[in-house]
């Protein structure tokens, strides 16, 4: 996490220099909203007499900030933060909340926006990378350490402009976080065989809205 946030930070701002040369906007973005998360499965574990076969993060509010320089009319490059209000859920003979676990997401975005610079309203997509933090509080007691796992960011929305400064945004965000890999079978060739690994991400679906400030 400590490589993986200032690298992706310093890459796009890097990519995004020319920009700022070129007197381009910069456009910052708070906003609020809903997240849908889920788990992964684990192998069963007996506590206090109940049997847990998946782990899960729980649906809850979210809210954060992105920003993007504009390097042409159409294209920004940037970087999210983002925030999710989660607990950390076991489930399997029966399902428990066993600590608070809120969710940070840190993403280099790359974004494209359609229509001129100065319509009233312009949809816009994108994509990034970067990584997702858990932070569990404690758990039965057992302090829990935070874990930053590598995940992307892809999503889209439209911006209103009442005026060429401000606007409103809504957007929808899907996060998916490479958690694990369980084995899976084997693949065979000529140089031998390995194990196929099965690949489990723990997904995030945002919907929110909040402002569009151009600067």
């Amino acid at each position: 996490m400590h490589t993986i946030v200032p690298l992706t930070l310093i890459t796009f701002l890097t990519m995004a220099a020319p920009g700022f040369s070129q007197d381009q906007r910069v456009e910052i973005n708070p906003f609020f909203g809903y997240t849908a998360s889920d788990g992964v499965t684990v192998a069963p574990i007996a506590i206090e007499g109940e049997v847990y076969d998946a782990v899960n993060a729980k649906s809850g509010a979210a809210f954060g900030v992105s920003f993007g320089v504009f390097v042409t009319e159409n294209v920004e490059v940037g970087f999210l933060w983002g925030r999710q209000e989660s607990k950390f859920e076991a489930e399997g003979t029966t399902t428990t909340e066993f600590a608070d676990m809120p969710i940070n997401n840190y993403h280099g975005l790359f974004i494209y926006n359609f229509g001129d610079e100065g319509a009233g309203a312009r949809p816009f997509v994108f994509g990034g990378l970067g990584a997702t933090t858990y932070s569990p509080g404690d758990v039965n007691g057992v302090s829990v350490d935070s874990e930053s796992k590598l995940s992307s960011t892809w999503g889209g929305g439209v911006k209103v402009y009442p005026n060429p400064g401000f606007g409103i945004s809504v957007m929808a965000r899907f996060t998916p976080t490479y958690i694990k890999s369980d084995p899976a079978g084997y693949w065979c060739g000529f140089y031998g065989c390995y194990v196929v690994g099965d690949a489990q991400y723990s997904n995030q679906f945002e919907i929110s809205g909040g402002l569009s400030l151009r600067v």
